[in-house]
């Protein structure tokens, strides 16, 4: 009887390490299958993915959050003119931002005051004829802020003339010169700008805007409201 149990307890002992032999082989090959499959790679892309999409979804909300909290300085800008405009019995005239509009603006003035028609083309070599009369003057001035360095009047004047370079300052005050006019600029938030107010001339009035459009700086030209 006790040879028969020992071989009994034998015969079961090897049942069982071998069930659990088949067990691991079975366990491996569905590791393998889903290696090879991709399965848990996918997965774990996906949550990567997921995670990406919620860092920038977050990110798109803080920065709407941060937004709303800041003034809107379109809108203030555009109020404070007009408040400004109905003080001083003036209308905002557009014109086109293309580059130009500085240009455009004081032809416009000098059509509205003085009965002069001038092209913008006009203007630009009329400025920059005076810039080169005046290099004392206007020398200084020119200083790039891409390079650092000074440019030299003669190139400076040769792109006024023959591209659509933005005009400041410098053309505003060549050209209150050439016309013997003051002009003035009117801002938001500050005093109003007058160039050459010992011109004898009618004076001619711009506006400028940092905020209001989508280029950048801008000039309109001021009409008288009646």
């Amino acid at each position: 009887m006790a040879e028969q149990l020992l071989a009994q307890l034998e015969l079961e002992e090897k049942q069982a390490q071998e069930e659990a032999q088949a067990k691991k082989a079975v366990a491996a090959a569905s590791s393998q299958s889903q290696q090879g499959s991709g399965g848990p790679k996918r997965n774990r892309r996906k949550e990567k993915i997921a995670q990406r999409e919620a860092a920038a979804k977050k990110l798109s909300e803080e920065a709407a959050q941060e937004a709303s909290t800041q003034p809107d300085l379109r809108k203030i800008e555009l109020e404070n003119l007009d408040a400004l405009c109905k003080i001083h019995n003036l209308v905002q005239h557009d014109i086109q931002p293309d580059g130009h509009c500085l240009f455009a603006s004081i032809a416009d003035q000098l059509a509205q005051r003085r009965d002069i028609k001038k092209s913008v083309q006009e203007l630009r070599k009329e400025a920059a004829g005076y810039i080169r009369q005046n290099p004392d003057t206007f020398g200084p001035f020119l200083f790039d802020e891409n390079t650092l360095t000074m440019r030299e009047i003669g190139p400076y004047c040769e792109e006024l003339e023959t591209t659509a370079i933005w005009g400041g300052d410098m053309e505003i005050l060549a050209l209150a010169n050439v016309y013997d006019s003051c002009i003035s600029v009117m801002f938001s938030g500050r005093s109003t700008l007058k160039v050459n107010e010992e011109g004898s001339q009618p004076e001619l009035k711009l506006v400028y805007y940092k905020h209001s459009f989508g280029l950048g700086e801008h000039y309109n030209s001021l009409r008288d409201a009646n």
